[in-house]
């Protein structure tokens, strides 16, 4: 059993700002989740979360691919609470098991779809290491620079959250293996 390790807070209860935020989640989602409930501790941090979040809801990269791009970043942060949700969206975006299981391997029966996801996982390992080479690469499967940076937004997400619930405790009861 994962402890806690932050505890979550009631919008009465959040700082500042984010018992706003938490009040307009409530108001137009009926709920907040844990997670949000304990990144309210933090104005800032919450504030920043949300907007990223729906900032990422519009990139270009099609939403079963940023599933994929999800999972692979989650398996390799640990978060197992971030690699459920994504594995459920991914379900819900279409993927298929064989989908998903190659997602949380890293890569995708598309090559072009294994370069992007190659390529999430080095921005997320190793950016320092990432060179004109690894940018004409993912160019060479047809991705737009567009979708390029969207990487890094769609892995600093990911970065974000599952960092975030590993910290405060929040994981699931029993880890899958």
């Amino acid at each position: 059993m994962t402890t806690r390790r932050l505890t979550a807070l009631a919008p009465e209860q959040a700082p500042g700002r984010a018992r706003e935020l938490l009040a307009d989640i409530v108001e137009r989602h009926g709920s907040v989740g844990e997670m949000v409930s304990t990144m309210a501790h933090s104005p800032a941090l919450l504030d920043g979360y949300l907007s990223l979040s729906r900032a990422m809801k519009r990139v270009k990269i099609p939403r079963a691919l940023s599933e994929k791009l999800s999972l692979a970043v989650q398996e390799w942060i640990g978060c197992g609470t971030c690699r459920e949700a994504h594995r459920e969206a991914g379900r819900a975006a279409g993927l298929t098991e064989t989908d998903l299981e190659l997602a949380r391997q890293g890569t995708s029966t598309d090559p072009r779809e294994a370069a992007l996801i190659g390529l999430a996982l080095r921005v997320l390992a190793e950016p320092g290491a990432l060179s004109d080479e690894d940018v004409a690469e993912v160019r060479a499967h047809g991705w737009s620079d567009r979708v390029i940076a969207e990487v890094v937004g769609v892995v600093t997400l990911n970065l974000l959250t599952g960092a975030f619930n590993l910290l405060a405790g929040i994981q699931p009861e029993a880890e899958e293996g």
